[in-house]
């Protein structure tokens, strides 16, 4: 099992969609890391020598930022936007929809289960 940026990637998958499990990795990221080291699309991860695990390693090293470094950089832009408070910062704050979606129904996803309303009866 190959192991880069901290994370085991799959070894049975192809190369450009292992490289996905990474965070900050998505297909397009995958493919131009694959093409830039010179591997092909349709090799397996298990069919790497060390030398290529290598390369890609230092390539996503050099070239991005993933995992841990980019979960941090995310948290402190959304800490930056509360304590500046921003709509977006308020909208995080309150743990509500932050991208402009209805409220009066749905978003159960963030504002939690339903909380039954005493003495409503129609």
């Amino acid at each position: 099992m190959a192991r880069i940026a901290g994370v085991n990637i799959p070894t049975g998958k192809r190369v450009p969609i292992a490289l996905t499990y990474i965070h900050g990795i998505g297909p397009k990221s995958a493919a131009e890391i694959c093409n830039a080291v010179g591997i092909d699309l349709t090799r397996r991860v298990n069919e790497l020598s060390d030398a290529e695990v290598l390369a890609v390693r230092e390539h996503i090293d050099a070239n991005f930022t993933v995992e841990g470094d980019l979960r941090r950089e995310v948290q402190m832009n959304i800490k930056s936007m509360m304590d500046i408070g921003s709509y977006r910062g308020l909208r995080h704050r309150r743990n509500l929809p932050v991208r402009g979606q209805r409220t009066h129904t749905n978003a159960r996803t963030r504002k939690g289960p339903a909380k039954a309303i005493a003495g409503k009866k129609k």
